[in-house]
């Protein structure tokens, strides 16, 4: 049975057990926004992997790439996420590319509860041309990038334990389809 698209699909897991939230997705989907919001919701704290990633290497995302390429800005992401999933509830934004490595995918669908945030492209164009930080961008048609970028991360990101698409409206929408999704109260 196929479901609408406007409504969260499960995968595995359809509950949470207060482990921690990761939130997975294109760049431009919310991630950051929507995990900030949920947290609040659930009590619980707010963790920005790209964030943290700044902070431990003492320099901006973008500047890591120029000066060292995304492999060396993969594997600083994958350790940082290790460290961020410990067994403690919390809601964790990751970078787009966090959950194609297949390490850190692993990680998070076993010690985490996997939250693909998804949404349409010319959605993600609108928003990521709000901002230009974004390395994968420099130089680029949005477009054609993010579409490049979901055809090879969408396959990935659908292993997550929940969909939730994050629609042309309110980022609170779409903290109410995540709790629904997990089962947290009456949203």
């Amino acid at each position: 049975m196929l479901q609408s698209p406007t409504q969260p699909t499960r995968n595995r897991k359809s509950r949470w057990q207060r482990e921690p939230i990761v939130l997975v997705g294109l760049m431009g989907v919310g991630k950051s926004t929507v995990g900030k919001r949920l947290a609040h919701r659930l009590g619980l704290p707010f963790v920005d992997a790209d964030n943290e990633i700044e902070e431990a290497a003492g320099m901006s995302i973008a500047d890591i790439f120029a000066q060292f390429g995304e492999p060396y800005f993969r594997d600083g992401e994958r350790r940082v996420i290790q460290r961020l999933i410990d067994g403690r509830p919390k809601v964790i934004a990751t970078g787009g590319g966090a959950f194609v490595n297949d390490a850190t995918r692993a990680l998070i669908l076993s010690d985490a509860l996997a939250i693909w945030l998804d949404a349409d492209i010319d959605v993600l164009v609108e928003r990521v041309r709000r901002r230009d930080t974004r390395p994968l961008l420099r130089g680029k048609d949005p477009a054609t990038v993010l579409r490049e970028l979901a055809a090879v991360r969408n396959p990935l990101y659908a292993q997550a334990h929940i969909r939730v698409p994050s629609n042309n409206a309110p980022h609170e929408a779409t903290v109410r389809a995540i709790l629904e999704a997990i089962g947290y109260g009456a949203p």
